[in-house]
């Protein structure tokens, strides 16, 4: 048996031992859209050419999940002869930038289609990302209509992952206890809002760099199909 045909018969064996999930929570950018590298790529393409001299790899390895008031000044700081306006000008020219490139091409991640259509239970996106933003990603890649007005954007509530907050605000809002609602998470900073929030935590951001104490609350996913059999009610033995 392969090394993922292995892992995704534990994710669904796991499942089973546990009590059934009555709502999930998914990130949005690098989870359900295939836009995390492509926006990353502006950030560090408009980075360099501010004079910022940094990576592509450190840059994603940086900036992932993170706020972006927070990678903008990062970025500021290490710039010393910048205008008084860059702060601004520059979020301005990234947002503009990455709706460029997502207009050019954008796709849902793979398994995404599938897994949303046959969701019995309540789900919604928690995101750290703008609505404007979402609202787009979603339209371009055919997702939008999955989530009605199920979608919760960090800037609306002031709540920014790693805080657990924008997590137990949106598991409210369904009507689900927070332990058992399944947070689905690409990032490091998400990864740990859903450990924060108290609840069982999908990653596809792999084990490394997770936070400590996290064994046995983070189930590492290779694709969203791994939660067909877990999330949907129908995990076989996987043989």
């Amino acid at each position: 048996m392969s090394e993922e045909s292995v892992l995704v018969k534990h994710v669904a064996t796991t499942a089973r031992g546990n009590r059934r999930f009555k709502g999930v929570i998914f990130d949005a950018d690098g989870t359900l859209i295939d836009s995390e590298v492509p926006g990353m790529d502006v950030l560090h393409e408009q980075a360099c050419a501010a004079g910022l001299s940094l990576s592509r790899e450190e840059a994603h390895r940086r900036f992932r999940g993170g706020k972006m008031a927070e990678i903008v000044a990062w970025i500021a700081a290490q710039l010393p002869h910048r205008s008084a306006a860059f702060e601004t000008d520059f979020t301005h020219r990234v947002r503009q930038r990455q709706a460029e490139r997502f207009r050019q091409a954008l796709l849902p991640m793979p398994g995404a289609v599938e897994l949303l259509s046959r969701l019995s239970i309540p789900f919604c996106i928690a995101t750290n990302g703008p609505r404007e933003k979402i609202e787009l990603t979603l339209s371009l890649t055919g997702l939008r209509g999955f989530f009605g007005e199920r979608i919760f954007c960090a800037y609306d509530k002031g709540y920014f992952k790693p805080d657990p907050r924008l997590f137990l605000h949106a598991a409210a809002e369904m009507g689900v206890d927070p332990g058992d609602c399944a947070v689905v998470e690409d990032s490091l900073p998400g990864i740990e809002a859903g450990l924060r929030a108290g609840m069982p935590v999908f990653s596809l951001h792999g084990s490394e760099g997770l936070p400590p104490g996290s064994a046995g609350r983070v189930t590492c996913i290779l694709g969203l199909s791994d939660l067909i059999p877990v999330l949907c009610g129908d995990a076989s033995d996987g043989e």
